[in-house]
């Protein structure tokens, strides 16, 4: 019987193990907002930038080589999902106010804001956000910042500078900033002055003159928020990349996460290379069954390249926001929902994202009234029997037809890696949930790292590609995400069925291969929940996947759900590591890669005899 708690130091041990099971990377993921921070230094949100975001990522340079996080844009007032942040803008709440107090930034925020700011947090120490409140106060003592700011002589030519180099995105997002304070709100879908909305989009050179005055207008009127809004990017900037050079020295890889989404200020600023009339989204799947209707719009496929295979205006924008995370991401970047860039679903404005309401596939429907203009697939590619939903509905691909579905993948975003140092294994694809045919073939073509989350492996199906037998090395393997639950709930919830029966029976087919007690095992497996949770642990390190994640709800144990899909409110995207973390209780890291190694059967465990004796 394994002990499942342990209290000495195994980080030697452990690293020797993880090269001996053949681990390349293994990624902690935890969102910015989770960071933990200082007792009495909590201002309701967490960042990597404070000084108790750099201890984590010490902490976790001892088994960790690699930190995912999430996306790191700027998040609308109403929506703390990262998932709807900007493309290219960060996120000012991940600037550490407290840094802003040090003599190294001239003190150009007082100490007492600061302490204001952490004293009226309404989740003080509580392991949440306070999202909405941070909202407000960070950009009031950042505001203070900035007047202090503007009677120094600090950095005053690197602002310029940075100015210049980001003028690209930062003149669209902070232009935004501006009409956002005009029209009392920064959801310009409702601004009540037409011209506003459009002033990035003139359809002729009569609008072009009358947009380009009222763009002049709003400069002049609102100069000093438009340079506040670029300082907070300056700032951020900064402190961000001290934290990835920290990082680096630690043996830490940042990943950043590529969310499918554009945000609101992203879909005005860079409307005309839409597809008009048209969401991306999702089709009716686990979590929800008309569908998810995310509302996001979707690049013209027009706009993306041109006749000749070059660019397009898309295309340009397209790759210069992913070498922008290639360059600031030397660990990569993970990009969600890899289906949104290679056979996408779409559904009409007004309507529900299923089939019968004229939703399908962008580019795998050539039968479709609208849609067939884009199709790369041919009627005859086609399983007819299967609705247009249907993973397998493609069911036939010529190599060509192949290279044209993954053309974005390879011009822009393996270019943009490429362009930036790195190569194709500093994507990580996210191909969970819908993998149709087309995706599959374009990862396979190019050699992707997909995904393989073993807490949703289907146990009826021996080869699921997500059961440990099954998992090639060329993947990221792990038990759960952010919107799954923490394994351990998960594990709770198979206790005493016949569901956890079957997957008991796997385990032990896969990892208990040469044992002799393979009932008693199975047993156990079915009313222990400790157990199940150990051994689903001892998978994803058992398996051949030469990288493994782990969300850090599963490696410190917290039993709450970060997201759960398909709901809204204040419990999503508010869950924080605790602010103590390093004395709080984590998975027994050297135990599971014991019985890992033992699962590789007899000869392995021989030939690694010494280190599991390391291991205790």
């Amino acid at each position: 019987m394994v002990c499942l708690t342990r209290k000495k130091d195994d980080t030697k041990a452990i690293n020797e193990a993880l090269k001996a099971l053949g681990k390349e990377n293994f990624a902690l993921i935890i969102h910015g907002s989770s960071f933990p921070a200082k007792d009495g230094d909590d201002t309701g949100f967490g960042t990597y930038n404070s000084e108790s975001g750099h201890a984590l990522i010490d902490y976790a340079s001892r088994f960790f080589n690699a930190i995912q996080l999430g996306p790191a844009g700027k998040t609308k007032s109403s929506d703390s999902s990262p998932y709807c942040g900007t493309i290219f803008s960060g996120n000012p709440l991940f600037i550490d106010l407290k840094r802003l107090t040090t003599k190294e930034w001239g003190e150009i925020l007082s100490i007492e804001t600061f302490k204001k700011v952490v004293r009226e947090n309404p989740k003080q120490n509580s392991g949440r956000t306070a999202y909405s409140y941070i909202s407000n106060s960070q950009m009031v003592a950042l505001k203070e910042a900035w007047e202090s700011f503007k009677g120094t002589k600090l950095l005053k030519k690197e602002f310029e500078k940075f100015k210049k180099e980001n003028s690209f995105w930062l003149e669209n997002d902070s232009l935004y900033e501006a009409l956002s304070i005009e029209n009392g709100c920064d959801y310009w879908y409702i601004w009540k002055n037409k011209t506003d909305k459009n002033l990035l989009n003139p359809k002729n050179d009569e609008e072009k003159d009358a947009y380009a005055k009222r763009i002049a207008e709003i400069k002049e009127k609102y100069s000093d928020e438009i340079d506040f809004y670029k300082f907070c990017q300056f700032v951020l900037e900064i402190q961000n990349e001290e934290t990835k050079k920290f990082a680096l020295k630690k043996g830490i890889k940042m990943i950043a996460d590529r969310q499918v989404a554009f945000s609101d200020r992203d879909a005005w600023a860079y409307q005309s290379l839409f597809l008009n009339g048209w969401y991306l989204g999702c089709p009716p799947d686990y979590f929800s069954k008309d569908g998810q209707a995310w509302g996001f719009p979707v690049m013209d496929p027009d706009k993306m390249f041109n006749a000749d295979g070059s660019l397009g205006e898309g295309g340009i924008l397209m790759k210069n926001l992913y070498k922008k995370m290639f360059k600031e991401n030397q660990g990569g970047v993970r990009i969600d929902h890899i289906v949104g860039l290679i056979d996408p679903w779409v559904y009409k404005v007004g309507k529900k994202p299923m089939c019968e309401d004229g939703a399908g596939r962008l580019y795998s429907s050539p039968e479709h009234p609208e849609l067939s203009r884009y199709a790369i697939a041919r009627n005859e590619d086609l399983d007819w029997t299967l609705e247009a939903d249907k993973e397998k509905r493609v069911k036939s691909l010529d190599d060509e037809q192949i290279k044209l579905y993954g053309r974005l993948i390879e011009k822009i975003v393996i270019g943009a890696a490429k362009e930036c140092g790195l190569d194709k294994n500093s994507i990580v694809c996210e191909d969970l949930g819908t993998l149709t045919n087309p995706v599959a073939a374009v990862m396979e073509k190019y050699e992707l790292q997909g995904m393989r989350l073993t807490q949703f492996v289907v146990p009826e199906k021996p080869e699921h590609p997500y059961r440990c037998k099954n998992i090639t090395e060329n993947v990221w393997n792990m038990v759960g995400t952010h919107d799954n639950n923490p394994i351990e709930t998960w594990a709770e919830s198979m206790i005493n069925t016949h569901e956890g029966y079957l997957h008991a029976k796997n385990l032990v087919e896969d990892l208990f291969a040469e044992a002799e007690n393979k009932d008693d095992i199975i047993v156990r497996l079915t009313q222990d929940k400790d157990y199940l949770t150990f051994v689903k642990l001892v998978e994803i390190f058992a398996s051949k996947a030469k990288n493994v994640q782990m969300f850090f709800t599963d490696f410190f144990k917290i039993k709450e759900t970060y997201n759960t899909p398909g709901t809204s409110g204040d419990q999503n995207w508010s869950l924080r590591l605790p602010n103590s973390f390093e004395e709080h209780e984590t998975i027994d890291l050297a135990a599971i890669l014991k019985a890992a190694i033992i699962a590789r059967g007899k000869d392995f465990a021989t030939k690694h005899a010494v280190l599991i004796e390391k291991l205790g």
